[in-house]
């Protein structure tokens, strides 16, 4: 059906016959001139029709369309210093695919506009505006860079299951479904699946994978589905070890972006810097007296607000580590100081003010897990089949998750984490 996306269409091109397909975005009627915009994947293209030259079912062709049509043009393409882009297309035959109905759910031009329920509500439109599209397009470059730099790096995809027996991290903000004659949960993290196969021989996996948390947050910042990157790798020295994969996929990823999603960022009015390497590192105490010294004082053991991410922000613009955190405040598998048990070493990546990632080294003595798992008051026989792993030789290791939504969020700007998903899902939202 189509020979070029209009991106295609270019000078080099005067004078050849194009088929395209796509939507009817605007028209405009001059008198001896009728205007037809086209919008596809790629973008735009001038469809233009004179009174005297073009056929009479061209002409009628156009005054029958409505805006958001789908249709298929075929004519020749024509150099035109005054059409957008330079040129344009002088249509032979104009085919309807499918009419649209009118009024319009929403406003695909930009002109009108909508908040974000009447947008979400109607996202199979939303998303036909370019600047929508380039929010997914550039998370799906997110993912793909994701995947690319763990592959050549030697890590092996799993996939671990989605429905499970029991809390990943502890706590109670799970999902239960009924699973034939057992209670079962929607994942709230892959962790423990992760883990166990440190033990396996396949010691660096990576996954990409929604997950689930039961949460009643109602904030621009918060989903109950989110979709996780996450890595795990055994025979680490401490948690030095993976925080080089983190800090150096997101360089990755983002200069990936940067090159290679150059008009989405350039339609979004978005600037990546690419950052160095190595990303600055900051103790937790050091974050806390750095946030005294500029006017914000937070009490020992407390996670940061999101006033104070904003000030560290604002004090280190780029990328950087937070690491040792109160162990009372991480998960039970985070492995504590050796000299100071009441820190561990688990980690946070922020990024544009907010944290886009979080992980640790892990504890990897199966009697220290019981004990971890016991001072957050859960019950190690609930962990029978994760704790077995432990027993029968399990090396050091360690790992992190990155979440999709929150990094597209941070290169894209938007206002919203809801913005970052195709069709959210929140505290009120379960549909579409």
């Amino acid at each position: 059906m189509r020979s070029n996306y209009s991106s295609e269409v270019a000078e080099k091109l005067d004078g050849k016959k194009v088929t395209l397909a796509g939507w009817v975005h605007e028209i405009r009627d001059m008198g001896q001139l009728k205007f037809l915009v086209l919008r596809d994947r790629e973008g735009f293209i001038q469809i233009t029709a004179k009174k005297e030259t073009t056929d009479k079912k061209i002409l009628e062709a156009i005054e029958g369309l409505s805006k958001e049509s789908v249709i298929e043009v075929v004519g020749k393409v024509s150099a035109n210093p005054r059409a957008p882009n330079k040129v344009e297309v002088i249509p032979e035959e104009i085919r309807v695919v499918a009419l649209s109905a009118v009024p319009l759910p929403l406003d695909v031009t930009g002109k009108v506009d909508a908040d974000l329920d009447t947008r979400l509500n109607n996202r199979f439109m939303d998303v036909r505006k370019p600047q929508v599209a380039a929010v997914f397009k550039i998370r799906a470059r997110v993912q793909e860079s994701f995947r690319e730099f763990f592959s050549k790096k030697g890590f092996v995809e799993i996939n671990p299951p989605s429905i499970i027996a029991a809390a990943s991290e502890g706590g109670t903000e799970l999902f239960a479904i009924s699973y034939f004659e057992r209670e079962a949960f929607l994942c709230q993290s892959p962790q423990l699946y992760k883990q166990m196969l440190m033990s396996s021989g396949l010691d660096k996996v990576f996954i990409t994978m929604p997950v689930f948390r039961a949460e009643s947050h109602n904030t621009t910042r918060h989903l109950n589905e989110i979709y996780q990157m996450d890595i795990e790798k055994a025979f680490i020295q401490d948690e030095e070890g993976v925080l080089e994969e983190l800090e150096g996929v997101t360089q990755y990823l983002l200069k990936k972006v940067s090159e290679e999603c150059a008009k989405e960022l350039k339609t979004l009015k978005r600037e990546i810097k690419v950052p160095k390497l190595p990303f600055k590192r900051i103790t937790y105490d050091q974050a806390l007296k750095l946030l005294e010294k500029n006017g914000i004082k937070m009490p020992w053991g407390g996670d940061f607000t999101p006033e104070a991410d904003k000030k560290l922000a604002e004090l280190i613009p780029e990328p950087f580590f937070t690491t040792q955190w109160p162990t009372k405040i991480r998960a039970f598998y985070s492995k504590p100081m050796e000299d100071r048990p009441e820190i561990c070493r688990a980690f946070d990546l922020c990024y544009m003010g907010m944290e886009i990632a979080s992980g640790a080294q892990r504890i990897h003595n199966h009697d220290e897990l019981v004990e971890a798992l016991k001072r957050k008051n859960l019950k190690p026989e609930n962990f029978e089949f994760y704790l077995k792993a432990f027993r029968y030789g399990m090396p050091p290791h360690g790992g992190w998750s990155i979440g999709a939504e929150r990094i597209t969020e941070a290169i894209t700007g938007v206002s919203n984490i809801r913005e970052c998903v195709l069709y959210p899902r929140d505290r009120t939202r379960l549909e579409p």
